[in-house]
């Protein structure tokens, strides 16, 4: 049950329910010690010089594909050696998936599954995996554009106003 009125003991007032009011000179003190390290890369930078994937001639299509899309996605460009390292550890697990999605196997599926799930969250797969890992991908600013016209053309379709109006007022 809280209480209102004067806290006696701390000589401040009690707001009901609230708790004690804000002190005057509060300071925040759950700031991101981690800011500082915050990675930003462009989201139009060309492809990085990636490592090539060992044994590449032995894995399924689809995981030579999910190796390229890693090399030219924006945050590989931050990658170290141990990162493409982690990915090449990775590559067996993927392929261990694909060959199991193809035979049918849910169960081999869903272990390999979580798996290449955690460590590609690591690498900042997913949006939410770059916020807790402070990776931020810098879109490009929008070039300034005019306004689209009503017609959505570039204005040489548009009646003039004032000619229609003496149209019609003549019966033409």
């Amino acid at each position: 049950m809280a209480v209102t009125g004067r806290d006696h003991q701390q000589g401040r007032e009690l707001m009901a329910g609230l708790g004690p009011p804000p002190a005057e000179r509060r300071r925040r003190r759950n700031a991101d010690p981690h800011a500082a390290a915050a990675v930003t890369v462009p989201a139009d930078a060309p492809p990085v010089q990636a490592p090539p994937l060992p044994y590449a001639s032995r894995y399924v299509q689809a995981t030579r594909v999910w190796y390229r899309t890693w090399c030219e996605a924006p945050q590989a460009a931050a990658f170290t050696g141990t990162d493409w390292q982690r990915l090449h550890m990775l590559a067996p697990l993927v392929d261990g998936y694909w060959r199991a999605a193809q035979s049918a196997d849910a169960r081999g599926c869903r272990e390999l599954l979580g798996e290449i799930r955690l460590s590609e969250s690591l690498l900042g797969a997913t949006h939410a995996d770059r916020l807790r890992g402070r990776i931020t991908i810098e879109r490009p600013k929008p070039a300034p554009s005019r306004p689209a016209l009503a017609g959505g053309g570039d204005g040489s379709e548009v009646t003039d106003l004032t000619a229609r109006r003496r149209r019609l007022a003549d019966g033409a």
